[in-house]
């Protein structure tokens, strides 16, 4: 009995080291491909979207400001955008984020 109770008690081997290591691997593997490989598109596609800019646009800023696009400065990386008549506005390249044609399409899916 005392046989049968010892080897009841030892506890079961462990997987090892390179288990744990594989199962790390592809946790980020998983979360590479759901969560940070659709960020990257979507900023390699709002790039895209900033760099094709020109003068006539209408879009939407980051702060939800609609508007016409009047100049674009390259040197400083700033946008003249009209939100009125003869109401104009500077605001960075990079927070102008999509046309209003785009937003549209988007809402209505």
């Amino acid at each position: 009995m005392n046989t049968a109770m010892f080897l009841a008690a030892q506890p079961t081997q462990g997987g090892g080291g390179w288990q744990m290591i594989v199962m790390m691997v592809v946790i980020f593997a998983i979360m590479w491909f759901l969560m940070i490989r659709p960020q990257q598109k979507k900023q390699k596609e709002i790039r895209a979207f900033q760099n094709a800019l020109k003068a006539g646009d209408t879009v939407v800023t980051g702060g939800g400001i609609y508007g016409t696009v009047k100049k674009i400065d390259l040197a400083t990386n700033k946008v003249d955008i009209e939100i009125a008549h003869n109401v104009v506005i500077t605001v960075d390249k990079g927070y102008v984020f999509a046309s209003v044609q785009a937003s549209q399409q988007g809402q209505s899916k």
